[in-house]
């Protein structure tokens, strides 16, 4: 039997290959561009999650495979893991690996405080999301699966099946930043537990993790990402398709992969291939992500310079949406549980400049419609945070905003304090360009509505 199976592994290689060697150099560079858009989140996913586990005990936003991540404090300027982090919620996160044995997630009474837990695969489909809009605030126990596993779980455990052995469990708790609150937070963070099946019910110390001296652990993962040559990058394609099967849907797109001898599982061997479609190949890298960039702009809805989308978290066969938003957000939810309005250019569709003052107007009573809570967040250009005197990187109705006398709210994003009256409602910019991000949890979905369209994002206007 394995002699056989080893036997069509290696003729699927060789057709694959063959195949490969009929492409012309154009044919090569359109489906090479296709296949990395592709494979640009599982490449995302894996590289992250080399990054976030190298290192042998829980230290800040990093811990071993199968251990919590429990973040006491909000991001700073400093952090570099993730593109377009939040400064909202208080992230309780793991990787785990369920192709060998299911692990059992056990949630606190949350006592009606705003949270939710999504669970990505390795192709970054947010596949479960329990939390207050989905299962409520009670004690709650789920057991992850992996996409072959079957058994019985405990009594009282709901099964969670995964499509992939990989899994990024991205909690958040709603958190105000004061004292008080991030005490009780962290409260509710230490009563979370995971535990791998064989485990539950017993004491359990998660085994330390081991460091790999080779993995860079300074360069943002984006740009690690980004700097893969092409033989590298397909071949680590390959490798993590194995374990993490493409969706049934998938099935053309892993058929035009076989063309360029991409085959789940074997290696990606570019030396074999005609040395005009192997030079092809190797020039992808580039344009494939300016491809994916640039599909920003085409993205969902343009309403008064901001794009958004209602098309995260949940993909299909929309592999370049998927490949954008693992660029821009990587760990993006469904929309029901959150939309993230983008803008890069202003009311009169210029690029901002740090060194113009910007304003935000609010008419009253038409701040963000939602039912857990809205932000308006700063990046730089590279979706980043960044540092200011204030160490302020959102404004939210935590900040307590000021109100017009009308009862409207003005925004003033500026480089320079606006000054003592209208500090409070200053959100901090960059010096050169940057990128305001707004958050809606849980937006409302009925009028008025940025899910419908029945509530429109004011444009960010320069101050003459």
């Amino acid at each position: 039997m394995r002699k056989t199976t080893v036997t069509l592994a290696f003729t699927l290689l060789l057709a694959a290959a063959a195949r490969a060697a009929a492409l012309s150099p154009a044919e090569a560079t359109e489906l090479g561009t296709e296949a990395y858009v592709y494979g640009y989140p599982l490449v995302t996913m894996e590289m992250t999650r080399r990054v976030m586990t190298n290192v042998v005990q829980p230290d800040g936003t990093r811990a071993p495979m199968g251990h919590l991540v429990r973040m006491r404090h909000y991001p700073t300027a400093q952090f570099r893991d993730v593109t377009a982090p939040n400064a909202d919620t208080l992230y309780t996160t793991a990787w785990l690996d369920v192709g060998a044995e299911p692990w059992i997630l056990s949630l606190p009474d949350a006592n009606d405080r705003y949270y939710l837990m999504p669970m990505l695969d390795a192709w970054t489909t947010v596949f479960q999301v329990p939390g207050k809009r989905t299962t409520g605030t009670k004690a709650q126990t789920y057991a992850i699966t992996g996409p072959g596993w079957k058994g019985t779980l405990p009594a009282g455990v709901v099964e969670y099946k995964s499509p992939t052995a990989l899994v990024w469990l991205l909690g958040r708790i709603y958190c105000t930043g004061t004292p008080e609150d991030y005490e009780a937070v962290h409260a509710m963070q230490d009563a979370i537990s995971l535990v791998p099946l064989s485990s539950y019910g017993k004491a359990y110390t998660p085994p330390a993790g081991e460091v790999d001296p080779k993995i860079d652990m300074k360069t943002a993962v984006r740009e690690q990402v980004n700097s893969l040559d092409v033989a590298t990058y397909f071949g680590m394609m390959a490798e993590l398709m194995k374990a993490n099967p493409p969706a049934a849907a998938d099935a053309p797109m892993v058929a035009k992969l076989a063309k360029l001898g991409i085959v789940p599982g074997q290696p990606f061997e570019i030396a074999k291939l005609d040395p005009a479609v192997a030079d092809a190949l190797r020039a992808i890298p580039k344009p494939a992500f300016a491809k994916i960039l640039g599909y920003f702009e085409q993205a969902g809805t343009r309403q008064n310079g901001w794009v958004f989308t209602t098309k995260t978290g949940l993909y299909g066969t929309d592999y370049l949406n998927r490949a954008m938003i693992t660029a821009i957000g990587l760990g993006a939810n469904r929309p029901q549980d959150a939309v993230y309005p983008t803008t890069e250019v202003d009311a009169q569709g210029k690029p901002y400049d740090g060194t113009k003052p910007y304003v935000v107007h609010f008419a009253k009573g038409a701040l963000p419609p939602v039912n857990g809570f809205w932000s308006l967040t700063m990046y730089d250009k590279d979706f980043f945070f960044v540092d200011n005197p204030l160490d302020r990187y959102t404004l939210s109705a935590r900040n307590a905003l000021k109100q017009n006398a009308d009862g409207s709210v003005d925004l003033y994003l500026q480089h320079e304090n606006p000054g003592p009256e209208k500090e409070s409602n200053w959100l901090p910019t960059p010096a050169g360009r940057f990128i305001p991000m707004l958050r809606l949890y849980w937006p409302k979905e009925t009028p008025p509505s940025i899910i419908d369209g029945t509530w429109t994002i004011p444009a960010v206007t320069p101050v003459p």
